[in-house]
Formats: C-alpha cells, structure tokens, sequence
C-alpha cells in the first residue's frame, strides 16, 4: 500500500477515492472504502490527521492512532492512502476549492462518503455539490447503530464485546512499553507496561482477557489499588511470551472484560486473583 501526505505525491491516475477521517476503520467506514473498489480505478482512501474536531474546537479520545489506521487499511487492500494533514488552513477552504484541490488534483472519477459527509469551509459542501462539479458519487448509507461515538461509548463502559461487533474486530489499546515498577515480575506475572498516547481513547478501568504478539494476554487497565496507586496504568501479562518488550510498540486487544479492579486482604489472594485471570484469558473467546 502507498502512504503519501500531499495530494501532490500521487502519480497520476485515475481513482475511486473514498473520504473520511475513518477514526478506528470501523464496519460504516469499511462499507465507504469498498464502494471504492472500482473495476479500472485505483482505489484511494483520503483521511485526515489530526482529527479535524481538534481543529473545529471539538477535541474527541481517538480510537486508533494514524499509524493503527494505516494498518487496517492495508488489511482491507486498499491500493493507496494520502493522509491530509487537517489544519486551519484546509479548514478554511471554500467547498469549491477543497473539492478542485483534493478530488480533481487526485485525478478522482469516482467518490464515495457516508451520506452525511460534509466538506469545506463552514462545512458548505456535500454530495450534491460534488454532483454537480462532475464527479460520480457514491452515497453510502450509515449502518444502523455504528458510528464512532457509539463505539466510544460502549468503551468507556468496558464493553468491549459489543464494540467489537460494531468495530469488526476487536477493540484495542496501543502504546510503547515503558519501564514500570517490575512488581508483576516478582508476583510471577511479568507485564509490559503501556505509555499511550495522549489523545487515544482508554476503555473503563477493569481486568480484561486479549491478547498481543499473537499470545493471548491478560490486561489491567487501572491504578493498582492494592498498592495504593493512583495513577492509570495499562500494563498486559502476555502468556507463553519471552523475551524484552522495552521501547517496543505494542499493540493489545480486548476480548473481554473479566471484573473490576480491587485491592485484597493479602498479596496472596492478589496473586490467586490473578491466576485466575490468566484462566479466564486462556479460555477467553475472540470477539468481532
């Protein structure tokens, strides 16, 4: 897949370009990306970073970085992406102007949006504009109940389970590991302990099964109350896995939610609860 950040950077061609910031590549903006699979064009994604409601004025938790996004669009096949840095500058592109900029310089015939999709200086611009300037669009409903809002929603409530079938994969958390306080390691659980970045969305404080590297992993997302802590920590016990992780980036799904965090009357019943954790996680089904 070609990743370039100026619309300039194409080679010229013919294209299906589908648009959108497409935060977290969810089972709505997967339908929008395959109605640009057209026989003859290359398919293009277009998207934005930052997420433009941080430049509206309306910051939002992401739900995965660029880097993750890229990723997904390259599991789906996509033939190109040009990651449009979102600025006040673009942002106060007339509708006109934006579309001749991004649609017409990119060589688009074809474009395809949720319906809902809006474009341009005081969000001026939709479809029908873009209808009537020549180009062929392709209206894609929104699907029923997905949207990123509702995903967020559902994550914040720990309910990875059902974010997951709107996601059409597991949820996630990503991070490069960090050096903790190696107190996992003496309990016989050592963890990778994830800094994230600032702005990506973190799900409700708990205990969950997942995985990463292709192991399955058990996942605390908490303030180690049995310490005392008070700050958030994601810190993943990944099982059957040896090797050093630091500075690495990782990242982690969700299957499940298994409890809440807790302190315990003794270190040996927080080691007992986490062994059954680590049950739980092998027995744990993969979501999405």
């Amino acid at each position: 897949m070609i990743v370039v950040r100026h619309i300039d950077d194409l080679e010229p061609a013919e294209r299906a370009v589908a648009i959108g910031t497409f935060d977290g590549v969810h089972v709505g903006h997967r339908a929008v990306i395959e109605q640009a699979r057209v026989p003859g064009l290359r398919q293009t994604v277009v998207t934005f970073d930052p997420h433009p409601r941080f430049v509206l004025g309306a910051p939002v938790e992401i739900l995965a970085t660029v880097e993750r996004r890229l990723e997904l669009l390259e599991e789906l096949g996509v033939d190109e992406v040009v990651v449009l840095r979102f600025d006040e500058a673009l942002a106060a592109l007339d509708a006109a102007s934006f579309a001749e900029s991004v649609f017409r310089h990119a060589g688009a015939q074809v474009v395809t949006a949720g319906v809902d999709f809006v474009f341009g200086q005081g969000r001026r611009g939709n479809l029908d504009l873009l209808e009537h300037l020549g180009f062929e669009v392709r209206r894609v409903p929104l699907v029923e109940g997905v949207s990123s809002t509702r995903i967020r929603a559902l994550l914040g409530a720990g309910e990875v389970v059902e974010a997951a079938a709107l996601l059409g994969r597991p949820a996630e958390v990503e991070g490069t590991v960090e050096l903790g306080d190696r107190r996992g390691a003496t309990l016989g659980f050592p963890t990778a302990n994830l800094a994230l970045p600032e702005d990506l969305l973190v799900p409700e404080l708990g205990i969950y099964a997942g995985s990463a590297l292709g192991h399955r992993a058990a996942v605390s997302i908490g303030t180690n109350p049995h310490y005392g802590g008070t700050t958030r920590r994601i810190e993943a016990f990944v099982l059957d896995y040896e090797g050093d992780l630091y500075g690495q980036r990782l990242v982690v799904e969700l299957w499940e939610r298994l409890r809440d965090e807790a302190a315990f009357d003794s270190e040996a019943a927080l080691i007992a609860a986490i062994a059954s954790d680590v049950e739980r996680t092998r027995a744990a089904i993969r979501p999405g």
